[in-house]
Order: structure tokens, then C-alpha cells, then sequence
């Protein structure tokens, strides 16, 4: 059975590399009747904790006119607004307004997509904040400069990628995060008293202006982005080489490989014990190449056979078969290593990886995402995770770890690993452990440390009731990674138990940020209940207790309700992290013998 599905799952993948067409993603604001009665969801179709948001109405403001005029009606009815992307890929449930359900306002920046000036002496740009970063690259690519860094996924805007403390990999120069080459930016906020009969205004913050450290990540919660002005620079090309090794003492060289590889990252795949470095740096524009950056699961993809791969992941789920899940991952990751890990040479006519180092211009190496633009074909093929087909289905857990301790975090996972050899091989399916570098940041909600991010992708079952295979060892190493190694969440991405204890993480930095919050919109019109939770205020709660509600991530286990006894998961101690509390399966005679102790809660972490 694993065999044939793995060899199926490869021809499609060799089918992959040849297409180029794709269905776009379709819209995440729907509606009943023109502009209201709408629904609003993410680009997965589904929000963390699998609630419908509802509300009244959409605008799509095509100026900042138009935009202040959406904020002050809506601020003169003290209807609660937040903004929308295009494509909206944060995971938890920043584009859903407070308020009560189904009587909000969103307000999409799809239309506010433009650059409005270029200052060739300073190589600064100003965009309007709902361009995508691919027009971004490009608008700045024709004029000869290029961004410094930016997240690995197209489909981002400006102003999501900076609301969520979007980033790529680096610690050279301010480092790899977006907001840190923010020179200015303007904001519409609410107004309570009128001013020219608007009840909002256009706050226009400098480089200068201390409430720019907190409008530069912001969780969407002072107002709408407008515009933002960007320090660029001139266009320079990298040079891409990909290395394979063993993951024996890897992490030992973790820190030296940071501060010494200008783009660097790091995909690790424990089941396999590998190891891939990306050997990345600046070359001379003059230098010769003109290679992409197009990853094979950012591409379009033949939906039949990322559906049928999906089948195979649920069935060996449903069965217990961790041993075909981990056959079906190496045939993906051998596949992966063989092609470039997605890049193209585009040497001599040819368009695909024909050998490294890959080189080209930065404005086509930092990030990728062709099955935005593909031309439409009815959903033959699309983005992988696109809710429009069966297709990806997963849960991301992407925290950030000090560099001072992010080696005996990889040693307490590797014992994991060890005493459970197939249990990550799930998370191999979507690159695996994958690590990239951040500095210390100005922004309140930035990074308080050097650290290294860990994304860590995985299976999600359609059932929220239905436990994965080693359930217990994810979640273990989720909550080692937020609470014995003191990781902070990256904000566009998590389950809700990435979000617990963030006011004691940041202290002081979160206590500007609320200040600024208040001073800019004091009524929290732009505030919902998440955000709220996140932050730690009205005494709003980022946990949901329920039945079952440690399997979604929407709480850590207290009771083996919290799990899914029925089916032989339980509520128990770490194994590695002692402290955590996590849904093992274990056999009903086991189960019998060890009571949950009641000294631990999960407010105990």
C-alpha cells in the first residue's frame, strides 16, 4: 500500500515540474448581497479554532480618500473594522472584527496596490500597503533596487507581512525582518471628535517618531495602513548553493553558520537525520545568472495528485501506518534535494535546476509563489493548500528560540527522536524542522533577542475531534519550544497555545505598545476578542477549554477530556519536558493505572 502511493505520489510530483498553469486563489471575503452580509475567512478556509466569522459588510477603498471616509463612517456608528488582504494568509483570526458577530466592517487593501514615489538619491519607495510583494519586488526591480529581505511566500502584502513581524532569514546588517527598513509610514485611524466633518484621520509617522515602533507591527490593531515608505537598495544578485549532511552535533555549529552565511536557513528532517544547509550570499549585480527561486510546493499544483497525496497521509493516519508516512516523506524530500530545492538556473534555454550555485537578481531569489499568477484552468491545478479542493491541511507552529539555547532545545527534540524514530516524520511532508535567523528588534512586538525561528508544519485532521499519530511528541516539543525554551510566537502563524503568556515574554515592550494602542484608537474599534487575548487585555483568553481541545491546539490538556479518550489518548506528563502536558495514546490497562495528577494545569507552564 505505501509503496504504490509513494509511487504515485512521485510521478506526480514529475508531472509538477513541468506544468505552468494554475488557478489563482479565490476571494476570502464573500458575500450574499454585493458589498454585505459576508463571510470572511483566511487562504486556508479555516481558522485555528474552525469558527465562521460574519459580518455586515466589505469596502474596497481604491485611494487613502476613499479610506478615510470607510474608517470615519465607520467610527461615527462605532462599528468595529479590521483590514483584509488579498490573499490573507495569517492562520489565526486577525482579519475578523470585535464586536458582536456578523456586524463588523472589513476593509480590503486589494485595491490600494500601487507605488506612489521613487527617491532615487535616498533608494527609498513608497507603496501603497495592499501591494503584494511580488508587484513590490518588481516595481522596485525596474527601477534598479531591490529589498534588502522579505518573507519566502509572494502572496503577502505590504501591509500584512508588516502587521505580523513578517521575515526572511539573516543577521547581518538590522537583519531579515521587513519593518526594520521602515522609514515611514502612514496610518487612518478613528477620530472620535470630528474634524472637516471625518471621524478618522491620516497619522503620518517619520523614522524618527517613537509611535513608528509600534505601527511598524502592529497585529492591525491601531488603524489601517495606508502607505509605507521602505529603505531599498541597489539591485544585487545571490549565489545558492544547497548542502545535504548528517544531523550528528549540527546544532553545536548552528550560531557560527548564522553569523557567516549572509541569507543562510536550515531545513532539518530528524526521522531522516539530515541536514540541509541553504549556502546563500551576495554577489556583484554584474556577476552572471539569472536564476528563480520557484518552490515545487509554492507552485501550481496537479490538484488530483495533491489530493491524492493527501489521501495517503489520512489513510496511514486513520490506519496507524507511521512507517508509510515516513516512506512517502523521503520520496518528497529525495525528490526535493534532486531538483535544487525548487530553484531554476534558467542557463541556456533551460528553465529548470541544472546545477549550483544558482545565481540571480534578489528581486527573483528571496521568495516564490508562481501559483498566484497562473492563468486560470478550473482547478486542474492550484496553490497546494487552496479550500476549494482537498488538498494541504496542516497546523503550523513557528516560534522563535534565543541562539543561547537553541542547541539544547535541538538535543531535547533528538531525544524525542530517538525514543520515537517515526513520529516527525509527518512534519518532513512540509519541510521539516525549518530554521531561519532574526536579530533583536526596535519594534515593541518584535524580537527581544537574536533567535532562531523554527517553522514546523504538520498534519491537521479535518476531524478536530480526530488525534494525529504521536500526538504527545508535536505537543511536547511545541510547548518545550514556548515555555522551557521561552519562545515567542511568530504572529501570523500558530495554534492558539503559541499565544499563551505573551505579556510576561515582552513586558515593558508590550506595555508601549498597549499606550500607543489607546492613544490611536482608545474606543478598540480596530480590537476583537483574539487580539485582546493575545495581548492580554479585558481579560480575554487565547485558551478554549473543551472537549477535545488539546488536539486543535486550542488549550493544553488539564484533563484527559481535553484529549480523546475514547480513542486511547490521554492526558500526560512530557517524557523529555516533564512539565508539559500532552494526549498520549496509551492502552486502556495503562490508562487505568496512571490517574492525571491535579497539581498540573496548564496555566502552570
Amino acid at each position: 500500500m505505501a509503496a504504490a502511493h509513494v509511487a504515485l505520489f512521485a510521478s506526480g510530483l514529475a508531472v509538477l515540474l513541468l506544468l505552468v498553469r494554475g488557478s489563482p486563489p479565490g476571494p476570502v471575503v464573500q458575500c450574499q448581497s454585493g458589498n454585505t452580509n459576508c463571510i470572511v475567512t483566511n487562504g486556508y478556509g479555516a481558522f485555528p479554532d474552525l469558527s465562521t466569522c460574519r459580518v455586515a459588510a466589505v469596502a474596497y477603498p481604491s485611494s487613502e480618500q476613499e479610506l478615510l471616509f470607510a474608517v470615519s463612517d465607520a467610527t461615527a456608528k462605532q462599528q468595529h473594522m479590521k483590514a483584509v488582504t488579498m490573499y490573507s494568509h495569517s492562520i489565526p483570526k486577525l482579519s475578523c472584527p470585535g464586536g458582536p458577530s456578523g456586524q463588523g466592517l472589513v476593509i480590503s487593501t486589494q485595491r490600494l496596490n500601487r507605488s506612489v514615489s521613487v527617491d532615487m538619491a535616498t533608494s527609498r519607495m513608497t507603496f501603497e500597503a495592499g501591494i503584494t510583494l511580488r508587484a513590490l519586488l518588481d516595481a522596485a526591480a525596474a527601477r534598479g533596487l531591490a529589498l534588502p529581505h522579505s518573507p519566502y511566500w509572494l502572496g503577502v502584502t505590504l501591509g500584512g507581512l508588516l502587521s505580523t513581524g513578517s521575515h526572511g532569514s539573516s543577521l547581518f546588517g538590522k537583519g531579515s525582518t521587513v519593518h526594520e527598513y521602515v522609514v515611514g509610514m502612514r496610518l487612518v485611524v478613528p477620530n472620535l471628535v470630528p474634524v472637516n466633518g471625518y471621524y478618522a484621520k491620516i497619522v503620518n509617522l517619520g523614522e524618527d517618531d517613537p509611535d513608528l515602533l509600534a505601527a511598524k507591527v502592529s497585529l492591525g490593531v491601531l488603524g489601517v495602513i495606508s502607505q509605507v515608505t521602505l529603505q531599498l537598495e541597489p539591485m544585487f544578485k545571490r549565489s545558492i548553493t544547497y548542502r545535504v549532511v548528517g544531523d550528528v552535533g549540527f546544532e553545536q555549529t548552528i550560531s557560527s553558520y548564522a553569523v557567516t552565511t549572509y541569507y543562510g536557513d536550515i531545513s532539518w528532517y530528524p526521522s531522516l537525520g539530515r541536514v540541509v544547509y541553504r549556502d546563500d550570499v551576495k554577489v556583484p549585480i554584474t556577476t552572471k545568472g539569472e536564476g528563480v527561486n520557484d518552490h515545487l510546493v509554492l507552485r501550481a499544483q496537479p490538484t488530483l495528485d495533491v489530493a491524492s497525496t493527501r489521501a495517503s497521509e489520512e489513510l496511514f493516519e486513520l490506519t496507524g501506518n507511521a512507517g508509510g508516512i515516513c516512506v512517502l516523506s523521503r520520496s518528497q524530500v529525495d525528490t526535493q534535494i534532486a531538483n535544487g530545492m525548487a530553484l531554476k538556473n534558467n542557463d541556456g534555454g533551460l528553465s529548470d535546476f541544472t546545477g549550483y550555485p544558482v545565481i540571480g537578481n534578489q528581486s527573483n531569489m528571496q521568495s516564490s509563489g508562481s501559483c498566484l499568477w497562473s492563468a486560470e484552468d478550473n482547478l486542474l491545478t492550484a496553490c497546494g493548500w487552496d479550500p476549494r479542493f482537498p488538498g494541504f491541511f496542516f497546523h503550523q507552529t513557528a516560534v522563535s528560540i534565543p541562539f543561547t539555547t537553541v542547541a539544547d532545545f535541538i538535543a531535547d527534540v533528538k531525544k524525542l527522536r530517538d525514543a520515537h524514530p517515526d513520529a516527525l516524520c509527518g512534519s518532513e511532508l512540509f519541510m521539516g524542522f525549518f530554521m531561519r535567523f532574526l536579530r533583536n528588534s526596535t519594534a515593541y512586538l518584535g524580537k527581544t533577542d537574536d533567535v532562531v525561528e523554527f517553522d514546523i508544519t504538520y498534519y491537521r485532521s479535518m476531524d478536530p475531534k480526530l488525534p494525529r499519530l504521536y500526538e504527545d511528541v508535536l505537543e511536547e516539543i511545541e510547548q518545550m519550544a514556548l515555555f522551557k525554551y521561552h519562545g515567542l510566537p511568530h504572529w501570523g502563524k500558530n495554534r492558539n497555545v503559541g499565544f499563551l503568556n505573551i505579556k510576561n515574554k515582552l513586558g515593558a515592550k508590550l506595555d508601549k505598545f498597549v499606550s500607543a494602542m489607546q492613544k490611536y484608537d482608545s474606543n478598540g474599534l480596530f480590537s476583537s476578542d483574539w487580539t485582546d487575548a493575545v495581548l492580554g487585555l479585558r481579560g480575554k483568553e487565547v485558551v478554549v477549554q473543551g472537549n477535545g481541545c488539546a488536539l486543535e491546539g486550542l488549550c493544553i490538556c488539564s484533563t484527559d477530556d481535553h484529549c480523546a479518550p475514547k480513542q486511547g489518548y490521554y492526558c500526560r506528563s512530557g517524557q523529555v519536558y516533564e512539565q508539559a502536558r500532552v494526549c498520549r495514546k496509551i492502552k486502556p490497562v495503562e490508562a487505568d493505572g496512571l490517574p492525571l495528577s491535579s497539581s498540573y494545569r496548564s496555566h502552570s507552564l
